[in-house]
């Protein structure tokens, strides 16, 4: 066999070698080419109204742009930000739990660091870059609404995880369902139609508007109630009562068999 007949393998192999690493490139330069047309981007730059223009520059002053990205496209850290609605960051940033000063098992609710007018010019910056996203909600007639009624859907759905009265409690891998104690209307409301950290997002085929109204109308009601029958150990179910009877009820118990045995 000669030289030749052994070369003419091994130049066939390394076109065929050549060929597939074209075919990777053009594929690779397709798809990039590809999500650069289709991948959502910002629009909010070329916007006139005022209002967006300030949120744009209060996202960067406050340094959502260094998690989030410069025009809210999301990063390693954060995620896009595009479509999200004015429901979502008002909720977000109106409880502190935005901008993030740590990271966590999950942001905790803290004084906010933005003031109210500078929450929505950010929530309108938000929501200029792309559709879809609930906006802030008129939460103005939850006075009216039906409390019982409220009260058996908040049993229903939420008590599972924030107690029956709103206390809160705990979940798995160091997260909790917060206290809805100090949320306002607009707040719990925000955070039924955005589904916030582990909370389901209810839409309005899953708990109507006015349904929504009567939860709230519940939650607002519940806590600003006395406790006819006592002391109420912080509502968080029979935990505290339980551990209540135990030190009071049998403590009590002791105290007086050891005080009649001394008497004896």
């Amino acid at each position: 066999m000669t030289s030749s007949t052994l070369a003419a393998p091994s130049a066939g192999g390394r076109r065929r070698r050549v060929a597939s690493a074209l075919i990777v490139l053009v594929a690779l330069g397709l798809l990039t080419l590809l999500y650069s047309v289709l991948a959502p981007r910002g629009t909010a730059a070329s916007s006139s109204d005022p209002d967006v223009i300030a949120g744009r520059q209060l996202f960067s002053k406050y340094s959502c742009a260094s998690c989030h990205g410069l025009n809210g496209e999301g990063g390693q850290r954060a995620p896009s930000l595009i479509g999200v609605g004015e429901a979502s960051v008002d909720f977000q940033v109106g409880t502190g739990r935005m901008p993030l000063q740590h990271h966590s098992a999950q942001a905790p609710r803290k004084q906010p660091v933005m003031t109210e007018a500078e929450i929505h010019q950010v929530a309108k910056y938000i929501a200029s870059l792309g559709p879809g996203g609930p906006p802030i909600p008129d939460v103005t007639g939850y006075q009216d609404a039906d409390v019982a009624y409220g009260g058996s859907l908040f049993r229903t759905n939420c008590a599972q995880c924030h107690n029956f009265v709103g206390a809160g409690g705990e979940l798995t891998y160091g997260k909790y369902a917060p206290s809805l104690a100090e949320a306002t209307p607009t707040q719990i409301y925000e955070a039924m139609v955005t589904g916030p950290e582990n909370m389901p997002v209810f839409g309005d085929k899953t708990i109507t508007p006015d349904e929504k109204l009567a939860i709230i109308k519940y939650v607002k009601s519940i806590r600003a109630q006395a406790d006819p029958g006592g002391a109420g150990l912080g509502r968080i179910g029979p935990v505290s009562e339980t551990l209540a009877g135990i030190l009071v009820g049998l403590g009590g118990c002791v105290i007086a068999s050891l005080w009649i045995g001394t008497r004896s």
